[in-house]
């Protein structure tokens, strides 16, 4: 499959209105490279462990947009069947009527190239491969278990699809090792930043009774309910809620107050530590609140947003630089 991208050199105040404008000529979406800082909200929902440090921001941007081409090498614009020079031209006079309007466009030069098997969703799998936590084994769909020596305790098959988490990365190892260390037979579990679902449904392979997500991302929903059918969990176990537990008084009622054993956020300290007081809202006496994704020199900041909210602290344990802090909600 091959690929025409076209990719225009512009401003990052001129992204939002060049993209709209590009979709009457039948440009729908855009790849963005810019070096605007992300705003709170795009944190919240990006539910990554660490954010890297980036260059400072330069104002620039480019905007790349890309048309399958066909057969006879035209492009699909929209319902329209175009040339390159025709998506080209069409694309210069939005820029130069946008430049009109008085939009710093900045010089608005516009590359064209060829890119075969651009797969977006996919390509990330080559990276991805079959790896252990302890005992139990964790492998994508795409891949069958390698010869073994030893058989693990558990098998956990994921497909992280266009959600957060493949269980690779050592916060969540972090959190695994804490919820094997709390789970019972009669655990309600509360995953906050579910993403694909890995450590609510590990819970409930393990034995837990029922779990609960929240989650940001509308494609955390399917990557779930996919995951959950790869590894035989009953999705009547596992409810999924979109909204922010933060401020959304809306969702903290759906989630529920005082009915957890568990519950478990590995996401950033910065969304962490205001979350705290709201997630030790929904433990149950002597519930057990397990964070993670926190670099190494913030857990005492984390720590002390448990202590505020009425938690004690049980423990602090690390893989590299990263930590896991773990609290408990005291008993009456």
């Amino acid at each position: 499959m091959k690929w025409m991208r076209f990719r225009v050199r512009t401003t990052a105040e001129a992204e939002d209105i060049l993209i709209s404008e590009m979709e009457e000529i039948g440009l729908d979406g855009a790849q963005i490279e810019d070096n605007v800082p992300l705003t709170a909200a795009e944190k919240e929902q990006m539910f990554v462990d660490i954010l890297p440090e980036g260059p400072a921001d330069d104002g620039k941007a480019f905007l790349s947009f890309f048309l399958e081409e066909n057969e006879d090498g035209s492009l699909t614009a929209g319902e329209e069947t175009k040339t390159a020079d025709q998506v080209r031209a069409e694309m210069k006079e939005v820029l130069e009527r946008v430049r009109s309007w008085g939009v710093d466009i900045g010089d608005g030069t516009i590359s064209v190239d060829e890119t075969e098997d651009l797969d977006w969703i996919n390509n990330w799998k080559q990276y991805f491969h079959q790896f252990w936590i302890d005992d139990i084994l964790v492998i994508p769909s795409w891949e069958t278990p390698e010869a073994e020596a030893r058989k693990p305790r558990l098998t956990l098959h994921i497909d992280p699809g266009t959600a957060f988490g493949t269980g690779m990365h050592e916060t969540t190892q972090l959190c695994i090792r804490q919820i094997r260390e709390y789970l019972t037979p009669e655990t309600r579990i509360l995953d906050l930043g579910t993403g694909s679902g890995i450590l609510a449904i590990l819970a409930l392979m393990l034995g837990a009774s029922s779990a609960v997500g929240t989650d940001l991302d509308p494609c955390a929903p399917p990557a779930i309910l996919d995951n959950m059918k790869n590894n035989g969990v009953d999705p009547e176990k596992f409810q999924v809620i979109l909204g922010n537990l933060i401020d959304d008084k809306a969702v903290q009622d759906k989630v529920g107050y005082g009915k957890y054993d568990i519950v478990v956020a590995n996401i950033l300290a910065d969304i962490l530590i205001p979350m705290t007081p709201e997630a030790a809202a929904c433990l149950k006496p002597g519930g057990v609140y397990i964070t993670s994704g926190i670099i190494e020199g913030r857990e005492k900041d984390v720590a002390a947003a448990m202590e505020k909210a009425g938690l004690t602290v049980t423990g602090i344990t690390a893989q590299g630089e990263w930590r896991c802090v773990t609290g408990c909600r005291p008993r009456a």
